[in-house]
């Protein structure tokens, strides 16, 4: 323990952190304070600028400092293929790596019954008007491979069903330069599942 009060708020507000434990916050904190007190004022300003000035996207619900994300207010983009994901995080992911053109509809979460976690807690009553607008012919269910994600793809194909929109599933299964023998049942099991034409 910390003989110094603020010390020990520091390195306790560093364990709300994914990830991170006693250790690595006081190992953060004493970092911060011992070699570089410019860069934790730096991060102190950014992140309370970041909590200040960042909402979310008025339509695909991500994080925005604006009402339109930059994807969403995008000309360019097709309005017409929307990817179902499960956080923010997930649209950064697909923007790094994947070549998609289309929107987003973020859900904050999955479909959890047992934590109180419903279709209305996940925004699916905005997904249904942008779904009844007609302007959506696919979507992409871009969902966790959890059985929770797997849950919540499920109810929201079936709302695209009803509306006559298709509704495809990103393929799960061996990753490239994976070997059978060290991947789970479950992700063979999908891989199987879902194989194409050679």
């Amino acid at each position: 323990m910390s003989s110094s009060p603020l010390l020990s708020r520091l390195i306790e507000s560093l364990r709300c952190l994914p990830g991170v434990g006693p250790r690595s916050a006081q190992r953060m904190a004493y970092h911060l304070l011992e070699n570089n007190r410019d860069a934790a004022r730096q991060l102190g300003e950014d992140i309370l600028l970041a909590v200040e000035k960042i909402g979310r996207c008025t339509q695909c619900r991500t994080l925005s400092e604006y009402e339109l994300c930059d994807i969403c207010s995008n000309k360019g983009r097709d309005q017409s293929v929307l990817c179902i994901v499960e956080s923010p995080a997930d649209v950064h992911v697909i923007e790094q790596i994947a070549d998609f053109r289309g929107v987003y509809f973020v859900l904050m979460g999955h479909l959890s019954p047992l934590d109180g976690i419903g279709p209305k807690e996940l925004g699916l009553d905005l997904l249904a008007t942008q779904l009844d607008n007609g302007h959506i012919k696919e979507i992409i269910l871009a969902t966790n491979s959890t059985v929770e994600g797997e849950a919540t793809a499920h109810y929201v194909a079936e709302m695209a069903a009803k509306r006559a929109i298709r509704a495809t599933r990103i393929a799960h299964g061996v990753p490239i330069g994976g070997e059978l023998e060290y991947v789970n049942s479950t992700t063979l099991s999908h891989a199987f599942h879902g194989r194409v034409e050679f």
